[in-house]
């Protein structure tokens, strides 16, 4: 499967909640990486934290580009909070090997952030 194919797959997947289907999107050395946190997760890891998190609703996919064995998505994310409906942006960062997701790499920010003063054109 091209690495394209594998992030809309993954997509599809996660999206739908079918966390038994996850796995086999994984390479046996996968390896999920967080910037944002500095985490890393190996595949069983990752597949339960994604399970488990509290409150997912969908995982959308706004824009894809891939390349030979790489590709990137940018993703909105939505999961119900003690707030509410909390929204999420991530940026997904895969390489393929064997027709699965070997590494991952993921960059994720709250859309109810508000820059600092100072920061905005204008």
């Amino acid at each position: 499967m091209t690495a394209q194919r594998l992030l809309r797959a993954l997509t599809e997947v996660i999206d739908s909640h079918n966390w038994a289907a996850l796995p086999g999107l994984l390479h046996e050395e996968f390896s999920c990486h967080y910037v944002h946190t500095g985490e890393t997760f190996g595949a069983q890891a990752w597949v339960r934290l994604n399970a488990e998190y509290p409150g997912f609703q969908h995982f959308i996919l706004r824009d894809c580009v891939a390349d030979g064995d790489r590709a990137v998505g940018r993703f909105h994310v939505t999961a119900l909070g003690e707030k509410g409906l909390q929204h999420f942006e991530v940026a997904s960062f895969i390489t393929v090997r064997d027709e699965l997701i070997v590494n991952m790499i993921e960059v994720w920010t709250d859309v109810d952030e508000v820059a600092p003063a100072g920061t905005r054109p204008g």
